[in-house]
């Protein structure tokens, strides 16, 4: 694939096509456990390492399995990957993943993944199925990361906070006081607070979109004037 082709991929992944903010698919984790930002950052790490792997595997296999299996063959294939996520979490960020507990296996059910895996992995060839996987599981994260953010923000007053639940002991310090004395806004760490913060976060990247969008339309008109054949008078 071109470069190009890869440009184009990462746009769609992180911007354009963005799982959380255009498909709006794996809400149910996300509105759960984005009360921080290290819980958001444990679960898209999660999640972009299964779409790495499972799109890896899946544009692997697609010349040997038959379509009329082929939906189970990927689920079964992410069930894999995840099972085996969800066991390394317990035995390294075992208090981490008591935190985001059924949500790492609910990634299972996440429609974002299935969908690349059917509409991307299994009819390009791995390396454009790695780097889609890769884009699209970047760009969930960083919605994960972002709404954590602003929900711990003005939730909590904090922002790291128990970031040694994932870089270790020495990630103590990492915690930062943005509110000094703050009694918290206890409807931004609730799941009502996540689905604001996400309405929100939709909202402005349409407003982006549509100002970019006004803003090329000059030059749309101008090139397409240019490109013009000249008048020819009688």
């Amino acid at each position: 694939m071109t470069h190009d082709g890869y440009a184009g991929i990462a746009r769609e992944g992180l911007w354009k096509n963005n799982p959380a903010l255009v498909q709006i698919l794996g809400l149910c984790p996300l509105l759960a456990v984005t009360n921080s930002v290290i819980n958001g950052l444990g679960l898209g790490l999660a999640t972009l390492l299964t779409l790495v792997l499972s799109n890896t595997t899946v544009s692997l296999i697609r010349h040997y399995v038959r379509p009329e299996i082929r939906i189970p063959v990927f689920v079964l294939v992410i069930a894999s990957i995840v099972t085996v996520i969800e066991l390394a979490m317990h035995a390294y960020f075992h208090e981490l993943y008591l935190i985001l507990g059924i949500f790492i296996p609910l990634i299972v059910t996440n429609c974002a993944i299935i969908a690349r895996a059917e509409s991307f992995a299994s009819k390009n060839p791995v390396g454009p199925a790695f780097f889609d996987g890769l884009m699209m599981g970047l760009g969930f994260a960083a919605v994960l990361i972002v709404l954590g953010a602003i929900r711990e923000v003005l939730g909590s007053g904090t922002l790291l906070a128990n970031a040694h639940l994932m870089f270790g002991e020495a990630a103590r310090g990492f915690a930062i006081t943005v509110i000094e004395d703050y009694r918290g806004f206890l409807l931004a760490i609730l799941p009502p607070g996540a689905f604001i913060g996400l309405g929100l976060l939709i909202a402005l990247k349409n407003v982006i979109d549509a100002r970019r969008e006004r803003r090329q339309q000059p030059a749309i008109a101008v090139r397409s004037e240019a490109a013009a054949p000249p008048a020819t008078t009688a």
